[in-house]
């Protein structure tokens, strides 16, 4: 899509957009100011006194309130893209124990499949536990509707996973023809990295930004919006253009606060730009089960033998 053609379509774009979220609080913000609006012309014709408010602090005020929702915005960024980044490793480290097993596994083509399928069974399982999930079809399709059973039962979907990946390496090591044990050693370990990868987005997950913040930021957002327009009664011409100032003012200062608070759990469906979590544990399946099929049923006749005379 062109740059310009892109420009207006996300200017009014709702999908994705907090829009829809903040609208029912910008006009409620809009009838106070409706309202004070109608309450200062009302008092300065019956009166001839002004309810004005120097509007000077609302300047500084502003310049306050934007830095504190744009700490807390960046803080919910740095939550979303570390999220981001522990998946990518997650995408890395299911490749890279795949490759791992079958170019160091046995050559037994059940061990192989069932190797695999329990590496891609990981992302699914990990991705439910962080959604809160109990269901995961797609683990039960690739290890059975047995094992998916036992997946869905554990008190921690993706250590049980992990649990049996270890056994499957286990089983790897003690066969006959199977893997020696400094393959071993590192194939267990990048199992392992896994697991430490889902801690990290469980201490995300369960870490959200102080309650306290969010409090006091909309607690001075509340009494900012509700006082502005005291503070433009002498600064427009007319007293019925401060609830469309207040709405301008309103909708961004709004919008940003309910980002910041969208991004604070970045593995939600119902959030706000929520990582694709399914798009991306469905890659991680389809290249594993590409490698199986790529690799053959001897993924180790792909590595020929070194020269003689060479060092192995």
């Amino acid at each position: 899509m062109r740059p310009f053609l892109l420009f207006w379509r996300q200017a009014f774009a709702l999908e994705g957009s907090a829009t829809p979220i903040v609208l029912p609080h910008v006009v409620a913000f809009g009838a106070v100011a409706a309202a004070a609006s109608a309450i200062g012309w009302g008092v300065e014709r019956a009166f001839q006194q002004s309810l004005a408010l120097a509007v000077a602090p609302y300047e500084v005020a502003g310049a306050v309130l934007g830095l504190l929702l744009v700490l807390r915005t960046n803080a919910g960024y740095d939550r979303w893209w570390e999220a981001r980044k522990l998946w990518g490793g997650i995408v890395n480290q299911s490749r890279n124990l795949v490759a791992h097993g079958l170019a160091y596994g046995p050559a037994d083509a059940d061990w192989r499949r069932r190797f695999v399928a329990w590496a891609a069974a990981f992302g699914h399982a990990a991705r439910a536990s962080l959604r809160g999930d109990r269901d995961c079809p797609e683990v039960a399709a690739l290890v059975g509707p047995d094992d998916g059973r036992r997946v869905t039962a554990a008190d921690h979907a993706p250590s049980y996973v992990a649990f049996r990946l270890a056994g499957l390496l286990r089983e790897a090591c003690d066969a006959r023809d199977g893997m020696d044990r400094f393959a071993f050693a590192e194939a267990d370990r990048q199992r392992a990295t896994l697991i430490d990868h889902v801690g990290a987005c469980e201490r995300i997950l369960k870490t959200p930004l102080p309650t306290a913040y969010s409090i006091i930021i909309r607690r001075f957002l509340v009494v900012f919006l509700v006082t502005l327009p005291f503070g433009l009664l002498d600064e427009v011409p007319s007293h019925w253009l401060i609830p469309f100032i207040t709405v301008l003012v309103a909708y961004p200062v709004v919008a940003l606060d309910q980002i910041g608070i969208e991004l604070q759990n970045p593995f939600s469906k119902a959030k706000l730009n929520g990582l694709p979590l399914d798009d991306i544990t469905a890659t991680i399946e389809r290249n594993l089960t590409g490698l199986l099929a790529d690799a053959g049923r001897d993924s180790r006749q792909d590595f020929p033998a070194p020269p003689a005379g060479t060092a192995s």
